[in-house]
C-alpha cells in the first residue's frame, strides 16, 4: 500500500537469511559481462504510479480498509492494484514487481479479507528464502491485521525450536518461514501443510533455483489440496519457465516491470582495478567521501564478508556485518545500527538482496561482479526507491 503519511515512512523491519546456503568455497568466476552494469538512472522519466482508486474503494472487508487507513495507506502501488481482483477470486498469480513496490501487500491483503470473511486456522502458508524477509512478512502481517483478531506464525532457522512447537499449538490463521526450518518442523511431525489452502512463495525465482528446489518441491508435495498458489519476485528467470507452468494452473501473470533489466532509477558504473592495484583503497576513497551517506557493501561468502567489515572498522569506517553464520540476534543488531545511521556501511552476503528493506540507501557496491544477472538486479533495488535516484559500482 502506498503510504500518505510523514509518520509511516519510517524504516521498515528486515528480512531473512537463507535456512541452508550453499556452500561458500570454490565458487566459479563470474561470467557477467560487465558492460551490463553500466547503466544512467532514467529518473527524469519517472512518474510515480497514482491508482485511480482509493484504499477506501477497493472490494475487501470495511475492517480491513480501517485498518489499513489506520495505518495511513491511502492509495494501492501499482501491484496491489491490479493484482486485488484476480486473487480474490481465488486464481492462480505470477507477480513481478520491483523491490519496494508493495509485492508483501500485495498478496497479504487477500488473505486477511478471505480470514475476515471466513476464519480458518492454517489457511496461507509463506514461503521466502531468507529469515529477514520472513520477519518482515510476519510484521506486515501483525501491523494489517491489528485488531482483527486474526493470528501468524513465522519459523526460521537461527531461532529456539522448543520455541516453534510452543507456537504451534495456538491457532494461527497464515504461517511464515523458509523451507529448511518448516521441512524440520514437518520431520517432527509439528507442522502438517495438508490443509493450507494459499501458498506463496515470494521471492520464487530464488525458491525455485538449485538451492532451494528440492525443499520447495518437498513442501508442494505436502501440500495436495492447495486451491491457490502466488509466485511474487521481482525478477523473471525464462529458464524457471517449465517449473512454474508445473506449479501454476491457468494463472494470471502481472508484470508492473519486466523482470528482465535492472531498475531505471539507479545510476549504475563499474570501477576498473588494475593488476596489482589495492582494491580495499579504493573502496575506501570512495566510503569516505560524504555522499556515501548509507552504503551497502556486497560481497560472495560469508568469510570475506567478515574480513572486508573487519577491514574497515580498522581504517575507521564504521561498519557491521551480515552473512549466514551470524546469530538472528546479531544480524538484526547490525540491521538496526544500520537503519539508526549508527553505522553507514552494512557488508553482506546475498542474505541482504532479499531481506533488506531500509529507507534512503544512497549507494550500493559490487565488491566483486554478481554470479548472475539476476542476483545483481535484487542488490541494486535496495537503492533508488519512490522516485530518488540511487547510485551503484561493482568492481571489475
Amino acid at each position: 500500500m502506498r503510504n500518505n503519511t510523514k509518520k509511516n515512512k519510517q524504516n521498515n523491519s528486515s528480512k531473512h537469511s537463507f535456512n541452508r546456503q550453499p556452500r561458500t568455497s570454490g565458487r566459479k568466476k563470474s561470467t557477467l559481462n560487465p558492460q551490463l552494469l553500466v547503466k544512467k538512472a532514467t529518473t527524469t522519466n519517472y512518474k510515480e504510479y497514482v491508482s485511480d482508486r482509493k484504499i477506501i474503494d477497493l472490494p475487501i472487508n470495511k475492517k480491513l480498509i480501517d485498518c489499513l487507513t489506520e495505518k495511513g495507506f491511502y492509495r494501492p502501488t501499482e501491484i496491489q492494484d491490479r493484482s486485488i481482483e484476480t486473487l480474490l477470486e481465488k486464481r492462480d498469480l505470477l507477480g513481478i514487481a520491483q523491490t519496494g513496490t508493495g509485492k508483501t501487500g500485495a498478496f497479504l491483503v487477500p488473505i486477511i479479507h478471505q480470514l475476515l470473511e471466513q476464519n480458518q486456522q492454517n489457511f496461507a502458508l509463506v514461503v521466502v528464502p531468507t529469515r529477514e524477509l520472513a520477519i518482515q512478512v510476519e510484521d506486515e502481517f501483525k501491523s494489517m491485521s491489528k485488531g482483527l483478531g486474526l493470528h501468524c506464525a513465522c519459523f526460521i532457522g537461527g531461532t529456539n525450536i522448543n520455541s516453534d512447537e510452543v507456537a504451534l499449538r495456538r491457532k494461527n490463521n497464515v504461517i511464515i518461514g523458509t523451507p529448511g526450518r518448516l521441512l524440520d518442523l514437518m520431520g517432527r511431525k509439528l507442522l502438517k501443510l495438508g490443509a493450507f489452502k494459499t501458498l506463496v512463495l515470494d521471492e520464487y525465482d530464488r525458491m525455485l533455483d538449485m538451492g532451494f528446489l528440492k525443499d520447495v518441491n518437498r513442501i508442494l508435495d505436502a501440500m495436495p489440496k492447495t486451491k491457490q498458489t502466488l509466485l511474487f519476485s521481482a525478477t523473471l528467470n525464462k529458464t524457471q519457465q517449465p517449473l512454474i507452468d508445473s506449479i501454476l494452473k491457468n494463472p494470471v501473470t502481472i508484470k508492473v516491470s519486466s523482470g528482465l533489466s535492472s531498475t531505471e532509477s539507479v545510476n549504475q558504473d563499474i570501477i576498473k582495478v588494475a593488476e596489482g592495484q589495492d582494491k580495499f583503497t579504493l573502496l575506501c576513497n570512495l566510503l569516505n567521501d560524504k555522499s556515501f551517506d548509507k552504503v551497502l557493501v556486497f560481497e560472495e561468502t560469508k568469510h570475506k564478508v567478515k574480513r572486508l567489515s573487519k577491514k574497515l572498522n580498522n581504517s575507521g569506517i564504521l561498519a557491521n556485518d551480515i552473512h549466514g553464520d551470524k546469530s538472528q540476534n546479531a544480524r538484526q543488531k547490525a540491521l538496526n545500527s544500520f537503519k539508526k545511521g549508527e553505522i553507514h556501511v552494512l557488508v553482506a552476503t546475498d542474505v541482504a538482496a532479499r531481506g533488506i528493506d531500509v529507507s534512503d540507501v544512497t549507494h550500493v557496491i559490487n565488491y566483486d561482479i554478481p554470479q548472475t544477472y539476476e542476483t545483481y538486479i535484487h542488490r541494486i533495488g535496495r537503492t533508488g526507491r519512490a522516485g530518488k535516484t540511487g547510485q551503484e559500482f561493482t568492481f571489475v
